[in-house]
């Protein structure tokens, strides 16, 4: 063949367009071809398709918890990678692993704490554990902090005992303790958290009522209602870039009507009351979304949410074979239903724990770097797009 019949290589606006459709996981390995395609990708990345938020689904049979299994969602590439430690890792083995549906991970005993902050969870930090013994308390981070409120053992004089570690100082907190009216309620149970700047907001999923814990004065403030009205039969709060967001089940748990989400207004920090806060309805999920959550049984007393930027990611714990993700693009919401993998893998019948993250580049490279495996799956059941 003529040298001037050879293949034109590609660059430009062409490779950029092929390399938005590269799996990001996939990227990282391009990214070492040349320092044109290197650029190439983070112009696609930029302009094409930008990285979105995984979704981290961790499963672990109940009578081995420390056996767990990891598949995380690129929403970006529409698929799910099973991630892999490698075998000098060692991950903590001093609880249960839980999850405050954002990017923290932690587990919590009576003898020690450990949590994972970075996206992916490569590395763990370990601390001394809480004073106070909880089985099932709330938990979040919060600015330079981690705040530990409620959940107390029965054995425990507070049941509303807070405590909050500074990651600077590596130290323990006491804090004011929990509203005196939640005393029934004070486990994660019964509680959604979202973070808003230096403040944890902490809502009854059943009521609406909140109250704002602020980490600068130490102090709780509220009641506010966050109930959007009485059609509103359970709710739950989450963060989308510094704004708290609600979202409502409308009807009842045997007939679930749809799900709305609602952007909260005004600012907390009044002592009583919550005439300064409204709520804003932002979208209601497509009908065929709501199928999916309600799922066989069709029974939903309560949905989980996990937010992060703009995208936020529900799912009904009693059914989680489906998981849906929303989006909002250039102010519009766009809706997705995604077949949950790990439980396709088996994960039904086993103790799951979600939260986000907002992976970078440089975190796979990381973990590549330090022999972790991500293994992109076969795509499961059909999905619906909006």
């Amino acid at each position: 063949m003529a040298p001037e019949a050879a293949e034109a290589p590609i660059h430009g606006d062409v490779l950029e367009s092929i390399l938005s459709h590269v799996p990001l996981i996939d990227l990282v390995s391009v990214l070492q071809v040349s320092k044109s395609w290197n650029l190439a990708v983070s112009s696609s990345l930029a302009h094409l398709n930008r990285i979105k938020p995984w979704l981290m689904v961790y499963t672990h049979n109940r009578r081995a918890p420390h056996v767990i299994t990891t598949h995380a969602y690129d929403h970006r590439s529409r698929a799910w990678l099973e991630i892999c430690e490698p075998s000098s890792s060692v991950r903590p083995t001093v609880a249960s692993l839980r999850s405050s549906n954002s990017s923290l991970l932690y587990m919590l005993s009576s003898a020690a704490f450990a949590f994972s902050l970075d996206p992916i969870h490569l590395t763990w930090r370990h601390a001394d554990a809480p004073r106070v013994c909880r089985t099932d308390p709330i938990v979040a981070l919060v600015g330079h902090h981690i705040v530990v409120a409620g959940g107390a053992c029965d054995f425990e004089d507070d049941p509303l005992a807070v405590e909050m570690y500074d990651l600077g100082k590596r130290t323990w907190e006491p804090c004011q303790s929990m509203p005196a009216i939640l005393k029934g309620s004070s486990t994660s149970t019964w509680l959604s958290v979202a973070v808003e700047g230096h403040r944890m907001h902490v809502t009854q999923k059943i009521s609406g009522e909140t109250h704002s814990f602020d980490t600068h004065t130490n102090t709780w403030q509220g009641p506010y209602d966050l109930r959007p009205d009485q059609s509103v039969y359970s709710s739950i709060t989450g963060t989308l870039r510094d704004r708290v967001i609600l979202a409502g089940l409308i009807g009842e748990a045997e007939d679930l009507k749809g799900v709305k989400l609602w952007e909260v207004k005004g600012e907390f920090g009044s002592e009583s009351g919550s005439s300064e806060l409204r709520l804003e309805e932002m979208c209601e999920m497509p009908e065929e979304m709501v199928k999916k959550l309600k799922g066989e049984g069709g029974w939903v007393s309560s949905i989980s949410m996990s937010t992060t930027g703009d995208s936020v990611y529900l799912y009904n714990p009693s059914e989680p074979e489906w998981v849906i993700a929303g989006e909002m693009v250039d102010g519009i919401w766009k809706w997705e239903s995604v077949e949950n993998e790990a439980v396709s893998d088996g994960g039904r019948l086993q103790r799951m724990v979600v939260g986000v993250g907002e992976v970078r580049m440089e975190d796979l490279h990381k973990g590549m770097r330090e022999n972790w495996k991500f293994s992109l799956k076969q795509k499961g059941g059909k999905k619906l797009i909006w």
